[in-house]
């Protein structure tokens, strides 16, 4: 992977609360500004969503529309989420982390790609925009905890 951001924000909320409603895979649209929508492709083993699971998120980011879907490779709530992509444009890797914190949950997306040659002279524009969405989708998960 040649692309790796993580982003942290503290969010006056329990990581239970922050992490039931961020690992929703149905909620992702109304606080993480690039995804339009998404949807439960397969559930996992069980049944429901957990490891195993897939979701096919359709997204808009530096003015382009793609479609990706997401593997559950790791579910231990309210800590963690991690989700790779196993079809779309890029590989991809998304993880989500929850941790109790004086003032809240330290709340953290990292987001890993390999962004092939194509992207490669335009990292460090890419790798800022990516800073500053993932940023504004934490700003957006605290405003939501905080109406909550």
């Amino acid at each position: 992977m040649n692309l790796d951001v993580c982003v942290d924000r503290v969010i006056a909320a329990p990581p239970e609360k922050i992490a039931e409603y961020a690992m929703d895979w149905r909620t992702h649209p109304e606080w993480s500004a690039c995804i339009r929508s998404v949807e439960l492709t397969m559930p996992g083993p069980d049944g429901v969503f957990g490891v195993g699971s897939e979701i096919t998120r359709a997204a808009q980011f530096l003015g382009k529309t793609f479609e990706y879907v997401l593997r559950v490779v790791g579910y231990d709530p309210p800590t963690e989420l991690d989700m790779k992509s196993v079809a779309g444009p890029m590989k991809l890797r998304y993880t989500y982390r929850f941790e109790e914190h004086p003032e809240g949950t330290r709340s953290s997306i990292r987001v890993r790609a390999d962004a092939g040659s194509f992207y490669r002279l335009s990292m460090p524009l890419l790798t800022a925009q990516l800073r500053s969405t993932l940023r504004g989708d934490l700003l957006g998960l605290s405003q939501f905890m905080t109406r909550a």
